[in-house]
């Protein structure tokens, strides 16, 4: 590792009983933000998992003031009905919670091979687990992503699944050249070790892409990546987030993100900030011909303006231009 472990920004509220951490090979990551009943259906998708490997469950909880979730958690975790420990990470934001929970898993798991994550608005597939880790191991691959299928608060906003802020990026299984989310994601504990804590960078904590660079610098550094199609969890997409303010301001930040990661993919480079200038405006150029041809498929305005809106995000980092949605909790 780049740095010896030591203890998070984060304390134990809960741990199973007889809970052996020798025995474990996989541990899944979970953070959680003032969704107690979501948590709760995360968690009953994870009982219901059907495979025969030893897995613990650590719950970062990063409302440290209300605990909400941990709240509603700690039953699950006190009589045993799940594996794990349940934490509070008090360090507020996304990047924190991923790096507390995943630091956790490093000292307190000693044997785990893969550790696995899933967000606290997702109910895992039941051969979620065992699909991944297959997948992982017979490729093999050192990273597996996996779909986030959108499930629609109301279901007459069905037709949004092909708009690409809700579509996945692939739809085979096999290796690929890069992932994007930790959303549904598998990480062997090499790359962890690795790579080193801090994982995620705090610069992207209120407005998401953490994940993306760290899987940008994990494919960097030469670590195999990889897609498992069959393996799905299913996110829940409230009514909000299909409004046009909301949709608009994800494609920007996409657009932010991919300016930032890119960035530092190439900060060793000869003239590397002017490469990413020059594809960021052959972006913009291209831009309004992209939005024709998507119209022109899709039928869908919303579609069509997508490359249009990245490419602006692009072009407003350059400026300091920063979208932080996970500021603002109740109206991401």
């Amino acid at each position: 590792m780049n740095s010896r472990p030591h203890d998070p920004a984060m304390s134990i509220v809960a741990r199973s009983p007889g809970l052996d951490a020798q025995e474990i090979d996989v541990v899944v990551t979970m953070p959680t933000f003032r969704r107690p009943r979501q948590v709760l259906e995360t968690l009953a998708s994870l009982e219901r998992q059907r495979t025969g490997r030893r897995f613990a469950v650590i719950v970062m909880e990063n409302d440290a003031e209300g605990r909400a979730g941990a709240a509603a958690a700690t039953p699950w975790f006190e009589r045993g009905r799940i594996r794990g420990l349940l934490i509070v990470a008090h360090e507020r934001g996304n990047c924190s919670a991923y790096n507390a929970g995943w630091l956790t898993a490093l000292i307190h798991f000693p044997s785990f091979r893969h550790l696995v994550v899933i967000d606290d608005d997702e109910i895992a597939d039941p051969d979620w687990l065992e699909r991944m880790c297959s997948t992982a191991e017979t490729l093999p691959a050192d990273i597996v992503g996996g779909p986030q299928v959108p499930v629609f608060d109301n279901p007459a906003h069905q037709s949004w699944q092909a708009h690409p802020v809700f579509s996945a990026p692939y739809a085979t299984t096999g290796l690929v050249p890069a992932l994007y989310s930790s959303g549904n994601l598998l990480i062997s504990r090499h790359v962890l070790e690795r790579m080193g804590s801090p994982f995620l960078d705090l610069a992207f904590n209120f407005m998401g892409g953490g994940d993306s660079d760290f899987l940008s610098r994990s494919a960097q550094a030469g670590f195999r990546l990889a897609w498992c199609a069959q393996a799905p969890v299913y996110e829940a997409v409230p009514e909000r987030r299909v409004q046009a303010d909301w949709i608009r301001a994800r494609s920007l930040r996409n657009g932010v993100i991919s300016t930032l990661v890119e960035k530092r993919s190439r900060a060793g480079e000869p003239y590397g900030r002017v490469k990413v200038l020059a594809r960021s405006l052959a972006l913009l150029a291209a831009a309004p011909l992209r939005a024709a041809v998507r119209f022109a498929s899709s039928g869908s305005l919303a579609v069509a303006l997508y490359p249009v809106y990245v490419a602006l995000g692009r072009i407003g980092a350059e400026f300091g231009y920063a979208n932080e949605q996970y500021r603002s909790p109740e109206t991401n």
